[in-house]
């Protein structure tokens, strides 16, 4: 790379040799654009969301740097929404082939790049708030078994509608009311749970049904969104000033418990066709019952961590035992939650899995383009 670069980039050393150079222009928020040739990936500085006209004119600069140096192929995201993704399909398509590839298989792509991994199958475990699934639906808590070309769905987390969509991010007592709403039905909203007293009579008419005709609502399989559903009934806050401020708030409780960890909640895997479901209603079930026995709050955020590390250990049981493959690799941005990682880490370990977590790249989706030029290339 030139040494006048008006670009700031890091140089990341791959596995194996790119044959066609390519450029990954990476995701909405956290983007990061990534240019691929020889045994090298360089990735640019992050660019905190490409709806901000400054991120988004930066993004573009680094874009038009990386096409002086001649791309054969350019990778995208699936979700036709991302500036990023716009951007693709507006360059000329003159000696360059748009190759869109999915979320969390770029997440597990850009771990095992980072790692040095070749391609080899692994089981990757991509846990995030969002990302379009190849179905066309919200995924985010996913089990893949995968390498650098394909990929399988082979297990993932419950859907739940995201009431109102986006904005059950900010209102995420919208989602514990739907995990409440598929347990107990209309009985709910008299159960004395401070989350969800703050959902008016008239505001539940409206959301119940929306739940029951699916009208904005998309079904979500998201793993940080069910850390937003625990977060508003544990911590009783029926809305969040940004995105994941429940999560981590969730995870500070956690942290303070004292003393021996309790065992984990209540949940289910079951077999649905090709692949497994990862059903947590009975730990919600298991929540409201400590919380109206009044149990220690940092016990249940303690309880639930261990129950999302004890279901990260199940399915990778499972699916090592289908597919005869050993290697775990975490990313996604829930995985910034240093106690569900050393859970999940101890738990594996102990287990016999050798297991990988990004160590010089973030897990959130500054890592995606790297994984996007990987599985390109």
């Amino acid at each position: 790379m030139q040494k006048d670069n008006p670009v700031s980039y890091k140089k990341i050393q791959l596995p194996f040799k790119v044959r066609k150079p390519v450029l990954a222009l990476g995701t909405q928020a956290k983007n990061t654009v990534c240019f691929a040739q020889g045994g090298f990936a360089y990735l640019s500085r992050i660019h905190r969301d490409l709806s901000d006209p400054e991120d988004f004119l930066s993004f573009e600069r680094c874009v038009k740097y990386f096409l002086k140096k001649n791309p054969e192929i350019i990778a995208h995201d699936l979700h036709p929404e991302y500036q990023s993704t716009k951007y693709a399909f507006s360059l000329s398509p003159a000696a360059r082939r748009l190759l869109p590839v999915q979320h969390h298989h770029a997440h597990i792509a850009s771990c095992m790049a980072e790692n040095g991994l070749r391609n080899e199958r692994v089981i990757g475990v991509a846990f995030d708030g969002t990302g379009l699934g190849s179905d066309n639906h919200l995924w985010g808590g996913e089990f893949l078994v995968c390498d650098y070309r394909n990929f399988t769905r082979a297990a993932h987390l419950a859907q739940i509608p995201l009431l109102g969509a986006e904005k059950a991010i900010l209102e995420p007592a919208r989602l514990a009311a739907a995990w409440l709403f598929l347990l107990y039905k209309d009985k709910f909203p008299s159960m004395g749970i401070n989350a969800v007293k703050k959902i008016t009579p008239g505001k539940w008419r409206v959301l119940k049904r929306m739940y029951l005709s699916g009208f904005n609502s998309p079904s979500s399989a998201s793993m940080g969104r069910l850390f937003d559903a625990a977060g508003s009934l544990v911590l009783g806050k029926a809305e969040a000033a940004f995105e994941a401020e429940l999560a981590i708030g969730l995870e500070k409780l956690a942290a303070r418990h004292q003393g021996a960890g309790p065992r984990g909640y209540r949940f289910k895997i079951i077999k649905e066709k090709n692949s497994y479901i990862l059903d947590p209603a009975p730990m919600f079930a298991d929540i409201v019952r400590d919380l109206r026995k009044k149990e220690p709050k940092e016990k249940i955020a303690f309880r639930f961590h261990r129950t999302i590390a004890q279901m990260i250990l199940k399915a990778s049981v499972v699916l090592r035992k289908e597919n005869r493959v050993n290697k775990v690799v975490l990313s996604g941005g829930v995985f910034q939650n240093k106690l569900l990682l050393t859970a999940a880490l101890d738990l594996l370990f102990k287990e016999g899995f050798k297991v990988f977590t990004h160590n010089v790249l973030s897990c959130n989706d500054s890592s995606v383009s790297l994984g996007q030029a990987a599985i390109a290339s």
